[in-house]
């Protein structure tokens, strides 16, 4: 007997006000999943792992067994969930997904709308959703658009310039932000660095709120930032854009690097991370390194990193480009944000783009 089971595309389901919910295993929702999708996941990462490995070693037939006997004994407090959720948005379709719109997403909807449970099965599960998410990021590439690159040494407040931009609706593209991650060795301390599909699919989103725009800002930036691999437009985009690069002096640099980093709340971490580059230093400069940081001299460990290491590494690399650059001095965050507001607003009526 054929169950009739309802299904939505991803075009259609985002055109909705609905409530998405993900029945993968929490891993799986955790490296990427549909914004604001709820996890009500069918099996635990180990009992996913379990009917993976009996489906690979003994065949389909026991996985789905296996499968069965533990979802059975979850089926009470599965539908509790399901039908507090349906309770509290009966104005709501509520489509479920699975990785590929198959098994796990058909069982939930065919055995809870059995019960009188009101659910749709997303077509294609996660998987269609990724590929829309990857077709925009193609169209987005096809989009002539002129960068303005926020450039200087490591602790100049550019991430923290582009915030307060992007407070005031200037047309920030926060990279770094978007990733998780700060850019350096350090950059996810104290953070939740996400994967690449977690990144391209909020570059998206907020790639469309920037459409309307001729023009984004952007920090300077590598290929990667953390494990985070940025697309090829953005980094030619970056490359031909017009440059403002800050300068600071090294008392403020050192202490925004502190009030970032909190180094006191994470001195484990980063005695880790400071191990990784050894390799990448003199002996008698990471010695020097090591010992101010393990002595807790914390303003001696930044400026002996940025003086030492960072900047000349910095240095190099700006020294590649040949696009326009503007130079402007800032003594701190404040002052920093009305200079570097006022050489944006110079650069965007000089190129004839629109104001923000």
């Amino acid at each position: 007997m054929q169950v009739s089971i309802p299904t939505i595309s991803i075009i259609d389901a985002l055109k909705e006000d609905a409530i998405f919910i993900d029945v993968r295993s929490p891993g799986e929702y955790e490296e990427f999943h549909i914004p604001n999708a709820i996890s009500v996941p069918l099996f635990s990462n180990e009992e996913r792992a379990q009917v993976g490995t009996t489906y690979k070693q003994i065949g389909q037939g026991k996985a789905i067994e296996l499968g069965v006997q533990i979802f059975s004994k979850k089926l009470p407090e599965y539908y509790q969930t399901f039908k507090n959720i349906a309770n509290n948005n009966k104005h709501k379709n509520i489509i479920v997904y699975c990785w590929r719109g198959g098994m796990r997403s058909g069982t939930v909807v065919s055995f809870l709308g059995t019960l009188k449970l009101p659910l749709i099965q997303l077509v294609g599960g996660i998987r269609e959703f990724r590929k829309l998410v990857q077709a925009e990021l193609e169209y987005f590439s096809t989009i002539e658009k002129q960068y303005i690159v926020l450039e200087g040494n490591t602790g100049t407040h550019k991430t923290d310039i582009l915030e307060a931009l992007q407070k005031e609706n200037y047309p920030v593209l926060d990279l770094e932000g978007l990733a998780g991650h700060r850019g350096s060795t350090f950059g996810g301390i104290g953070l939740q660095p996400k994967s690449q599909k977690e990144f391209e699919r909020d570059l998206v989103f907020r790639l469309r709120e920037l459409q309307d725009s001729p023009y984004c800002i952007i920090e300077a930036e590598s290929k990667r930032v953390g494990r985070i691999i940025l697309p090829d437009f953005i980094l030619k985009g970056k490359d031909a854009g017009v440059r403002i690069h800050i300068h600071s002096p090294i008392e403020s640099r050192i202490k925004a690097i502190c009030d970032t980093y909190q180094f006191e709340n994470y001195h484990d971490e980063f005695i880790h991370a400071i191990e990784i580059l050894k390799k990448r230093m003199k002996p008698n400069l990471y010695n020097q390194i090591t010992e101010s940081f393990n002595n807790r001299q914390y303003e001696l460990f930044v400026k002996l990193i940025l003086e030492e290491y960072y900047d000349p590494k910095y240095t190099f690399a700006a020294d590649q480009y040949e696009t326009p650059v503007r130079f402007v001095q800032i003594q701190g965050l404040e002052d920093g944000i009305e200079i570097v507001k006022t050489e944006l607003n110079s650069i965007v009526k000089g190129m004839g783009l629109l104001t923000t």
